[in-house]
């Protein structure tokens, strides 16, 4: 076992800040990297540490190794955490971390790259008996292929890229003249966003629930699940709010669907926080849908209800320590929700809206928790997703959570950009979501009462209202805005390579 004392977090916002947390309470010293763009972001100024590591663009920043692993080098990191997103499922890092000696906190590299790949994670759950989507075997060549498949199984499919993730290279195709321009959309999408065009098929499940479970492994062969989470709620393949327990579970089918879930880890011998994710159809028959091999954005509602903190596990397994709990010594204790705000708008086609934070008023009080990274006055980049905060509330039962939830997004006051927080407020008082009865076609189907038909700003009016927010701003922040930024403007200590806040 090798004790960690100092992590960098290869990741911005509000993840950053969250594994920090952690790792000030493990008393372990922390390094943050920030691009041009985020000089002045939150997570800068609460590490330890800050190094420059590249231009706003994540393609020069947050996704540049050789800079990362010279930053961890320059600064003697012990480990590396990813966070979520960028680099946390690469399996390119993680081997250059392991080549130079930096733990990277995450499963292996071998196991990143056939669980990152679709169609070799289908063909692992199929071979360790696990049920999956039905589909094609692996990868569809030509479009000729793609109509034999779909004689086979019947229409509606799926066209998805291998590589993909959060919702990209994904086709519905529900009529055979929509075959050929799905496949050529797909497959130019995914080489776009993954540098990998290769697809494959499934069949479509008409009315699906999207549950995933926690997953978390010793490197000794301990291999636990901590239940459930619904995340049905989506917008374009994404999710908006997820909660636990799931509504629709029962003490049955999440015995199964738990140790199905354990399995599935066991068979490609994973070890850290992993979540394996399931459709589940209105027969209550599930499929394994893909595995992510990293923490989740909506693991703090799981963190809630089982008291376990994920964070502290994935250091603890990565300084080679055994699971401290089996599965009979966890339990769910009441119910929690997370609501992810997101600076968008959701009445335009959920457009993401860059721009300056004016004033922001976070809910407090019982069984609320707010992880975010925005202020007064902090600029959001248009660089990066627009999710701007995560809303967790816990309550003894789901009706409390939803109370909770209704007044905590009451409480949530940002002004200066469009958030998501009305949107979300609407599904805390649709009927549907509070009975529990919805699935991943929530938003189409309640569109009417979710997205706001209030009619378009005259284009006139909107320029003086522009005019007007900008001058005042101008006279209101000039002084503040060029004094050089010094360790007692700081909440915490000083911070090296930032000059300006």
């Amino acid at each position: 076992m090798k004790k960690i004392k100092k992590i960098l977090i290869a990741n911005r916002g509000e993840i950053a800040i969250r594994v920090m947390r952690t790792c000030r309470e493990l008393d372990i010293e922390t390094v943050a990297i920030y691009s041009e763009a985020d000089r002045t972001s939150l997570h800068v100024r609460y590490a330890h540490e800050a190094y420059y590591v590249g231009k706003a663009p994540s393609s020069e920043s947050y996704l540049n190794i050789d800079k990362i692993i010279e930053i961890a080098k320059r600064s003697n990191a012990d480990a590396i955490h990813p966070g979520y997103g960028f680099l946390s499922e690469n399996a390119v890092f993680a081997t250059r971390c392991e080549q130079e000696g930096i733990i990277f906190i995450g499963p292996s590299p071998e196991v990143i790259v056939r669980m990152g790949d679709k169609i070799k994670a289908r063909e692992a759950m199929t071979a360790a008996g696990i049920p999956v989507v039905p589909g094609t075997d692996g990868e569809i060549e030509t479009e000729e292929e793609v109509l034999a498949v779909i004689e086979e199984i019947g229409l509606p499919v799926m066209i998805k890229a291998s590589a993909g993730g959060g919702g990209k290279g994904m086709r519905l195709v529900k009529k055979h003249s929509e075959v050929v321009s799905a496949v050529r959309a797909a497959r130019s999408e995914a080489k776009s966003a993954f540098g990998n065009d290769a697809v494959y098929i499934e069949k479509y499940i008409t009315s699906p629930h999207h549950i995933e479970f926690q997953i978390m492994a010793d490197q000794h062969g301990n291999t636990v699940h901590l239940f459930e989470r619904e995340c049905s709620v989506q917008r374009r393949h994404q999710k908006m709010i997820e909660e636990t327990p799931s509504p629709l579970m029962t003490a049955e089918l999440r015995e199964k669907m738990g140790n199905a879930a354990v399995e599935a880890a066991k068979a490609v011998n994973y070890y850290g926080a992993g979540t394996i994710e399931f459709l589940v159809d209105n027969e209550l028959n599930y499929y394994f849908l893909e595995m992510n091999t990293r923490l989740q954005v909506e693991h703090p509602i799981t963190e809630r209800v089982t008291g376990i903190d994920l964070v502290k596990q994935q250091i603890y397994v990565a300084e080679g320590r055994e699971l401290a709990f089996k599965q009979e010594d966890l339990k769910q204790k009441g119910h929690a929700i997370e609501c992810r705000v997101y600076a968008e708008d959701p009445d335009n086609n959920f457009m993401p809206c860059a721009g300056k934070v004016y004033k922001i008023s976070t809910p407090l009080g019982l069984g609320v928790r707010t992880d975010g990274y925005v202020y007064e006055g902090y600029e959001i980049p248009i660089y990066y997703d627009p999710m701007i905060s995560k809303l967790i509330v816990w309550g003894k039962t789901r009706n409390e959570a939803i109370a909770r939830m209704r007044r905590a997004l009451y409480e949530y006051k940002i002004t200066g950009v469009k958030t998501s927080i009305k949107m979300l407020e609407r599904v805390m008082n649709n009927e549907n979501f509070i009975s529990g009865n919805y699935d991943t076609h929530f938003i189409e189907k309640n569109e009417e009462q979710l997205l706001s038909k209030a009619p378009k700003k005259d284009p006139i009016d909107m320029v003086i209202i522009a005019t007007l927010i900008d001058y005042l701003d101008k006279i209101g922040s000039t002084e503040a805005n060029t004094k050089e930024f010094t360790p007692a403007q700081s909440r915490w200590k000083k911070i090296p390579y930032v000059n300006h806040f």
